[in-house]
């Protein structure tokens, strides 16, 4: 494994910083930035830890938060007591599936909430009906959106030439 240079570091630190701001621990998108573009893709606890300078517990608790939604798999081979992390080959489709699935619940919710003021004035209904528009909108297009991009990555590349 190869010492990351300043700029693979600085990468890093950009992507930790975008899911930062999406509300994940700063190093759980370490983890993600260095899975991006380590080598070899696969990496156990301890050369996440070595890499990002972190600690191994710091390590154990971002994959076990980034594994469920199914972006980062750990993975067992044979004859190895370690684990190795790496990206999933369809991870961030998952992640973003899993996301849009939830685009109906809070379609709901906000369905509930214009019943909760149906007797209130239509300015105060009018931030929760944009939410609500916004929702609708999404759960409706969402779906060709998604049929399309599978469509597009189960299709083989056309040849250049």
């Amino acid at each position: 494994m190869d010492t990351p240079t300043d700029a693979e570091l600085d990468f890093v630190d950009e992507v930790a910083v975008f899911f930062e701001r999406e509300g994940m621990p700063l190093i759980a998108g370490r983890v993600i930035g260095w899975l991006l573009i380590s080598e070899p893709q696969e990496q156990t606890a301890a050369q996440l830890a070595e890499t990002l300078q972190v600690s191994r517990s710091s390590i154990s608790s971002a994959t076990r938060l980034l594994t469920p939604s199914g972006l980062v798999e750990g993975v067992r081979r044979r004859g190895e007591r370690q684990e190795f992390f790496r990206i999933a080959a369809d991870g961030w489709s998952r992640m973003l599936a899993a996301r849009y699935a939830k685009t109906a619940a809070f379609r709901e919710i906000t369905e509930h909430g214009l019943r909760v003021l149906s007797e209130s004035t239509p300015g105060r209904r009018e931030r929760l009906g944009n939410v609500h528009e916004l929702y609708r909108f999404l759960e409706a297009e969402l779906p060709a959106l998604w049929e399309r991009w599978e469509t597009r990555t189960s299709s083989p590349e056309p040849e250049k030439g």
